[in-house]
């Protein structure tokens, strides 16, 4: 029998899977919906191999804290498309599986995968969700946090494209207090709009220093100035670079007149508790993966009603 687009369309809001599957499933069963459905539900672990090498770039990243904010943990997985990426199932999916990460005290991707999880394993819940929604589906990195002592952990995550973990020290017990909750929570939002390469300078390597220098003294040495104004250039221009990538000394975002640091001394000075930065961790979803040319939804419809 024929297949409409409409049935086709139908079944895959219903399903969440491919729109190949599902006009698969429909011929299979003679257009029977709710047999259609059952037998993409049956498929579903061979789905999820054939769909193991789609690039999957697109999903969410999410985040949890630990109830007395001595620990956080954030996650990153991805799927194929964005229209997936809203997929309710999808989004409680990401969410359950960065509170399960947070209780399991996992910190690697390997003994994530294994972890029990909803009566199987996460790796299990991964391959049954591919099934379900029918793209390829990855659970790419997990980062985490942990501190000992004084201080807490914060977080931000922005629209589950960015998150950040940011890691506050201080001179005596802070759960719970709402001021240095907030500081925690505007300095992740400051890192995940200003994408700081460093805590502090410090922290920068010194083969990071030497190839900057290298760079700034070539660029330097184009103005056609003596030897002697360049090396001066250089060390300003060093000095400079260092400052716009190092989170501290960046202009803090919720104030422009205050660097990091002194946002952080005010709010130590308003409370005061000796508060002190002290780690951040930063995930953007997809960076690093290359991304096919998609189709869009039409063309997907018209492609799957072709065959």
């Amino acid at each position: 029998m024929a297949i409409s687009a409409k049935d086709v369309m139908k079944l895959r809001a219903a399903t969440g899977a491919g729109m190949m599957d599902c006009k698969k499933a429909l011929a299979e069963t003679d257009g029977d919906f709710d047999k259609a459905v059952e037998l993409l539900q049956i498929k579903g672990l061979g789905a999820a191999q054939k769909k193991a090498d789609r690039v999957a770039a697109e999903g969410l990243v999410a985040g949890a804290i630990s109830s007395d904010e001595s620990q956080g943990v954030l996650v990153e997985v991805n799927s194929e498309t964005d229209f997936v990426a809203r997929n309710q199932d999808f989004i409680d999916f990401v969410e359950s599986l960065a509170k399960h990460a947070l209780d399991a005290g996992v910190d690697n991707l390997d003994d994530l995968l294994a972890s029990p999880f909803e009566g199987g394993t996460v790796e299990d819940k991964r391959k049954a969700l591919i099934a379900t929604i029918g793209e390829n589906i990855t659970i790419r990195r997990v980062s985490r946090i942990n501190r000992e002592g004084n201080g807490l952990v914060g977080e931000y995550v922005h629209n589950g494209n960015i998150g950040v973990l940011v890691s506050l020290d201080a001179n005596q017990p802070v759960a719970g207090n709402e001021a240095v909750q907030q500081l925690a929570r505007d300095v992740a939002m400051h890192v995940a709009a200003m994408n700081p390469q460093f805590g502090t300078e410090d922290e920068i390597d010194d083969s990071v220093v030497k190839e900057q220098t290298r760079i700034e003294k070539e660029k330097a040495l184009e103005s056609g100035r003596p030897e002697n104004i360049v090396e001066k250039m250089v060390v300003g221009r060093i000095a400079k670079w260092k400052k716009e990538i190092c989170l501290l000394s960046q202009p803090f975002v919720k104030d422009g007149d205050l660097t990091v640091e002194q946002e952080i001394a005010r709010v130590s000075k308003e409370t005061g508790i000796e508060i002190s930065f002290a780690q951040f961790i930063r995930l953007v979803r997809g960076e690093g993966i290359e991304k096919k040319e998609e189709m869009s939804y039409a063309e997907e419809v018209a492609a799957a009603l072709k065959g």
